[in-house]
């Protein structure tokens, strides 16, 4: 491990950040309390007015701002706070949008007990943004000098950043590196890599016919389906890290009735980019049993491989040495779950994700953060901020 790099120690950083505890947690609080959910973009556009006036209070007016028009989601707004430090900015993406609707605040309110905090996003990942602001703060106090920040703020993260992403494509390469300030892993671990998504629908159609008048004139489209979810699921190899999984199947229309529809919705989740050409290759080649049925796939690669790199793994041992210079261990950990990190490590960045809130229950009703994590993680992103 390398010797602590700051100038203030990073006991003084600690002592600062938990001092501010109370107002970093009213912060967390108010933030929560505006819901944000992905399909609703008035409620979006009051939740981004809210972040950026919170960041320009707290850090000043942004030399530059980018924004990208979210259509009905969010809009993506790319804000460039100039820092003291020489070389390439770091991006740090955020969204602001959540899964939780309209209301949820009601029967699901912000809450502090002990050191647990709840409330909709308080995990995935408005706590993340409270860090990263807190982290700027707090050098601000001690004048320690720190890099260049691009951050990403997103407004459809949660629906799979149909607008982000190409921000994030075109922004990640100018990047000495990319923090995402997604929720960690298990046990505060942050995320080194993420698996791929694909999304897709297989349409089959048959040749309808009576059931029992005319049994042999029909080309039943649910039993071709049944033929091609057994070779969807043969499709899995988790020794590769590659699942397939058929979740939902619908088809037919009466008992007495050949089908002539039928259709599944499947996810696909690969670690390895040689792996989703296999996939790609097996949805092509998918066979019905029967001439007479065919068979249409629909649906698209949701996010591409973040795959743990030299350079993630460079950033990742940084930050480890830095956490223990703070007096806690940092682990990491390869999730099957994907974020906006996928897009920037497929356009070439080194990424270190999972560096938000510490607790769990993403996109449930247990969703919660700890008051420790969320003061522990921001000192971690100052000293990450500080350094190269």
């Amino acid at each position: 491990m390398t010797s602590w790099p700051l100038s203030t120690p990073a006991a003084d950083l600690t002592a600062w950040i938990a001092d501010h505890r109370d107002e970093v947690l009213q912060e967390v609080r108010a933030y929560v309390e505006v819901e944000t959910p992905s399909d609703d973009r008035a409620a979006l556009q009051r939740g981004l007015a809210f972040v950026e006036d919170w960041i320009a209070r707290h850090l000043g007016a942004p030399a530059g701002r980018e924004v990208t028009d979210g259509g009905d989601h969010g809009d993506v707004v790319v804000l460039d706070l100039p820092g003291d430090l020489p070389g390439d900015p770091v991006v740090v993406l955020a969204h602001y949008d959540t899964v939780w609707p309209l209301g949820t605040l009601a029967e699901f309110p912000f809450s502090l007990d002990g050191d647990v905090l709840r409330g909709p996003g308080v995990f995935d990942m408005k706590s993340g943004l409270a860090q990263f602001v807190w982290a700027c703060k707090a050098l601000q106090h001690f004048d320690v000098p720190r890099r260049s920040v691009r951050l990403l703020l997103g407004g459809d993260e949660e629906v799979g950043s149909p607008v982000a992403q190409d921000v994030i494509r075109r922004i990640a390469p100018t990047a000495a590196e990319v923090l995402v300030l997604e929720a960690s892993g298990p046990g505060g671990t942050v995320k080194t890599a993420r698996k791929g998504v694909g999304l897709f629908q297989v349409h089959l159609t048959g040749v309808e016919a009576h059931a029992g008048l005319d049994p042999t004139a029909g080309a039943s489209a649910v039993l071709a389906l049944a033929r091609v979810v057994q070779q969807l699921h043969a499709a899995t190899d988790l020794s590769a890290g590659t699942s397939v999984n058929v979740g939902v199947v619908s088809g037919g229309t009466r008992p007495n009735v050949t089908p002539g529809k039928a259709w599944a919705g499947l996810d696909v989740r690969v670690a390895d980019p040689a792996e989703q050409h296999r996939i790609d290759e097996v949805l092509a080649t998918l066979d019905t049993g029967d001439d007479r049925v065919t068979c249409e796939v629909t649906g698209r690669w949701n996010r591409p491989v973040m795959a743990r790199t030299p350079g993630t793994a460079a950033v990742y041992e940084r930050a480890r040495d830095l956490a223990a210079g703070l007096g806690f261990e940092l682990g990491e950990i390869a999730v099957g779950g994907a974020s906006d990190g996928n897009f920037a490590s497929a356009a070439g960045a080194a990424v270190l994700d999972g560096l938000g809130a510490v607790g769990g229950g993403a996109h449930a009703r247990s969703e919660h953060a700890t008051v420790s994590g969320l003061l522990q993680r921001t000192a971690l992103l100052a000293a990450l901020l500080a350094t190269a």
